[in-house]
């Protein structure tokens, strides 16, 4: 700030904004890809662990839109909202996520899969526009701990291990 009345907004560096989480799974990155592609696989690992998702709306391709809710294991329903911004089979998947098309809080994601051997590397990035928000994304709602369960469950999923009763 150059004197009292500049009042100009300086964003915080994109590090200070960012999550990243990853998970190496082992299976090829098209099978932990292809877990993206359809909702019938969304339903069964989307969330946190005891979350369910009903979906209204689906189409994965760049400017398709995904629309529905989470069911979290305390009753709480949230509406959520993506839209696909890139997609790039099997490697990488980069998307906008709110509670609805135009959500000013929205943030992207963009998912790597790398192989690993016989095994994928799935990275998640996940960019907010403010610290604040992705601070209390951690903070309020345990968004660091929610990915790694998120995860967890496509992982479980993907290496048939887990019927969706028990990945809920």
């Amino acid at each position: 700030m150059t004197n009292g009345t500049d009042h100009t907004l300086t964003a915080a560096p994109e590090e200070e904004r960012t999550i990243v989480v990853e998970r190496v799974i082992e299976a090829p990155r098209e099978r932990v890809f292809e877990a993206f592609t359809q909702v019938r696989h969304l339903a069964r690992w989307w969330g946190p662990k005891g979350f369910s998702t009903t979906t209204s709306a689906f189409e994965f391709a760049v400017g398709g839109e995904w629309h529905f809710v989470m069911h979290g294991p305390d009753g709480t329903t949230y509406p959520e909202w993506i839209s696909w911004t890139a997609i790039e089979p099997p490697s990488r998947i980069a998307l906008v996520h709110g509670e609805r098309p135009g959500d000013p809080n929205a943030f992207t994601s963009t998912f790597t899969f790398d192989d690993d051997g016989a095994a994928t590397r799935l990275r998640l990035r996940t960019v907010f526009r403010t610290k604040e928000q992705r601070d209390e994304a951690v903070l309020r709602f345990g968004a660091i701990e929610g990915a790694r369960q998120t995860l967890a469950r496509l992982a479980a999923d993907v290496l048939g291990l887990a019927t969706q009763a028990e990945v809920r």
